[in-house]
């Protein structure tokens, strides 16, 4: 156990180096999110008038949409990390060393989710210096929603370095959850979505739930029911593309 950690600190501190060395995606990132959190909570602010909101501030309502678009560039600069060292061939002579074959791929999963971590902290702050009211407990479970989904996202992200082992398909597998970010309940509650086929999108799309989730944390009476939805979909995801990633690293490993 003891080596296993050595393992995985060695390989997590390495990726986060150089992550470090190419502030561009991570800062990219960050500005992204943050400008997502001022245009919509200026341009839409006044949609909570309407009742079905019952004046509810509307940065607890549009955080959590800030938070997942965060979320999907830290799993894709986790996923980047991954194939820079497939390109360069240090994840091969890693295979070759007595190092945990676990660690090789905790190292890129876990510097995607501490990247997220940040990102997390900083936008809830800076939601709460705009106004937003939040309690610790809230703060807290917000963070561990935002944790399972980094890991999810980052997941994907690497199984798909794996997978291909090409930074452009990295890039572009993770621009597919951009359309399912829009295409649910991201702007109004889902009974507001006057578009049939759209309602449907939203109702089988699994950002829906994750977006309920942390709003049931943000809004008083949104309905603790929509945070054990969220939690049991994000658990049902991640396992799905966990799987996908251990079917590749244990051909790879076994190879």
């Amino acid at each position: 156990m003891r080596k296993l950690i050595k393992d995985i600190f060695f390989l997590t501190r390495r990726s986060l180096v150089s992550t470090f060395r190419n502030p561009f995606t991570y800062i990219t990132n960050f500005a992204t999110s943050l400008f997502f959190l001022f245009v919509y909570s200026a341009g839409l602010s006044g949609i909570v008038m309407l009742p079905v909101f019952e004046g509810v501030n509307y940065l607890s309502f549009i955080l959590p949409v800030v938070i997942v678009s965060s979320a999907i560039g830290a799993a894709a600069g986790g996923g980047q990390n991954l194939v820079d060292d497939l390109e360069n061939g240090f994840f091969s002579r890693l295979i070759l060393t007595p190092i945990s074959r676990f660690a090789i791929l905790a190292g890129p999963l876990l510097t995607g989710m501490i990247q997220l971590i940040f990102q997390v902290l900083l936008l809830v702050l800076i939601a709460v210096l705009m106004g937003l009211e939040i309690t610790l407990s809230g703060f807290l479970m917000i963070l561990a929603l935002s944790m399972g989904l980094g890991f999810a996202f980052t997941t994907y992200s690497a199984a798909i370095a794996l997978w291909t082992k090409n930074a452009g398909s990295v890039q572009l597998g993770t621009m597919v959850f951009f359309p399912l970010l829009f295409m649910s309940s991201t702007f109004v509650p889902l009974e507001m979505i006057e578009s049939s086929w759209l309602r449907v999108v939203a109702m089988i799309n699994p950002t829906t739930y994750v977006f309920e989730a942390m709003r049931a944390v943000l809004i008083p009476g949104w309905g603790v029911n929509y945070l054990y939805n969220g939690v049991l979909i994000g658990v049902m995801v991640t396992l799905i593309l966990a799987g996908l990633l251990l079917i590749k690293a244990r051909e790879i490993f076994n190879g």
